[in-house]
């Protein structure tokens, strides 16, 4: 199984249609930190099909009705933006998309449309992008993107990254995707599946078939692979799927208990824990396998390292003051310090991709989504469900996905996501219950 393709394209003047040299760069913008309290109101009406013809997809029409879809839930999914379409929004003619008619959307701040050309049948699409200011009747910018029929679904989520970038200021995320584990059966006895989809939840897939339990899985570096935990009767093992190839490679394997597997950010080597004589230490071994060396030595269960950006430090969980607490150590093992110094316990730690922030889950009566410092000042809670643990980050590390898990013997767990207003949450949907969710970095 293999990633998409996606090729991004650039309109020359002239090219579609009277375009200009260069978007202006108008001031219609979004705060990303929650200091404004009304979202900004963008039109995203369905993209116009330069001929009508049919796709695999199906036709060219309809296929810019799914990507405006795709568009706008994007947006919404955000917490950022009101979006409205593209249902119920006047059609726009194909030269419209270059020279908008913005009388029609003076109801909106913000004008978000494009068009679909194709020759029909197999032939690549290619899908444009034109996000305008409508009270300045300027064009902000502009993306093109050629992609398979298939593959629609990756230029809906880059014209929406597109638009959330520009808007924001900020990375985009939307055009990524979650590694999971998919269970079923009942709460005592799951099988427990390692499972794919895109950030949306669309595009789902299963990679292994529920013979061994699968746990704790991480996207590498360069979204090639991903590392899990394998259990078969009394063997661990951390496996490496290759994504394009369908394999998997063995890196380490124990009768010890073994987990919470993660890779360097340079891709060459991987942190696990493994409890041996009712000592939990943290490991690093290369990705391609190898001796394992100890970094932790302290009694207790030291659990759950994750490397800061720049590789220079490991976040990891220790009970070794008497209860669950986080605590950093350099990436060699030396200078272990505790950062956490608030109520309850803490677990689950992981670095922000922007180096600014650690996530964790805190446990307090119930388990909450929670972020520090690196120095483990400014804590805030940013969720307050039942049971809402394993936060992993977005690749611009401004939104948070993470299972949550609700009370009872039938409770099920579901991925959710929440950004760090703790304001916009909404559940991620998956086929099956979920848990462990693991989002990768932005797709290439």
């Amino acid at each position: 199984m293999k990633f998409p393709i996606l090729r991004q394209v650039a309109f020359a003047a002239g090219a579609l249609a009277a375009m200009l040299a260069a978007p202006a760069m108008a001031q219609l913008s979004v705060d990303v930190t929650g200091e404004i309290d009304s979202n900004l109101k963008i039109a995203v009406p369905p993209l116009p099909a330069q001929q009508e013809v049919d796709t695999p997809a199906g036709p060219a029409s309809e296929l810019g009705r799914k990507i405006a879809e795709v568009i706008a839930s994007d947006l919404k999914g955000s917490g950022l933006f009101d979006p409205s379409g593209p249902g119920g929004l006047p059609a726009v003619a194909f030269p419209e998309v270059t020279n908008p008619v913005y009388d029609k959307w003076g109801a909106y701040q913000a004008l978000a449309q494009g068009f679909v050309r194709t020759s029909g049948g197999e032939a690549d699409i290619t899908v444009g992008c034109y996000l305008y200011d409508v009270a300045l009747k300027q064009e902000l910018t502009r993306q093109g993107y050629v992609v398979a029929p298939r593959d629609w679904r990756r230029a809906a989520h880059k014209c929406a990254d597109a638009i959330y970038a520009r808007l924001s200021g900020e990375s985009p995320f939307f055009d990524s995707r979650i590694a999971y584990i998919a269970e079923s059966g009942p709460k005592g006895n799951r099988t427990k599946r390692l499972a794919i989809m895109d950030s949306d939840g669309a595009n789902h897939r299963f990679i292994t078939n529920g013979q061994s339990m699968a746990l704790t899985p991480r996207f590498s570096p360069d979204y090639k692979s991903i590392v899990y935990v394998s259990y078969l009767g009394s063997r661990v093992r951390i496996y490496v799927y290759d994504i394009g190839a369908g394999q998997q490679k063995l890196v380490t394997e124990s009768n010890n208990p073994t987990f919470a597997p993660r890779w360097s950010p340079d891709g060459r080597s991987i942190l696990f824990s493994m409890a041996v004589a009712g000592n939990t230490d943290i490991y690093r071994v290369p990705a391609s396998g190898g001796t394992p060396v100890r970094l932790t030595t302290s009694p207790g269960i030291d659990v759950g390292g994750s490397y800061s950006p720049d590789g220079s430090q490991i976040v990891f969980e220790s009970d070794r003051s008497g209860g669950q607490q986080i605590y950093v150590m350099n990436a060699d093992g030396s200078n272990q310090r505790r950062i956490s110094h608030g109520g309850g316990r803490y677990a689950t730690p992981e670095w922000s991709p922007r180096g600014d922030l650690i996530a964790f889950t805190k446990m307090s009566g119930d388990f909450k989504i929670a972020v520090m410092s690196p120095s483990g000042d400014n804590e805030r809670t940013l969720t307050n469900g039942w049971q809402d643990e394993q936060p992993t980050w977005s690749p611009n590390g401004r939104v948070l996905q993470f299972f949550r898990t609700t009370p009872g013997r039938d409770g099920t767990s579901q991925v959710w996501q929440v950004d760090l207003t703790g304001v916009n949450e909404r559940r991620i949907p998956t086929p099956l219950s979920g848990s462990d969710p693991a989002w990768g970095p932005l797709l290439p």
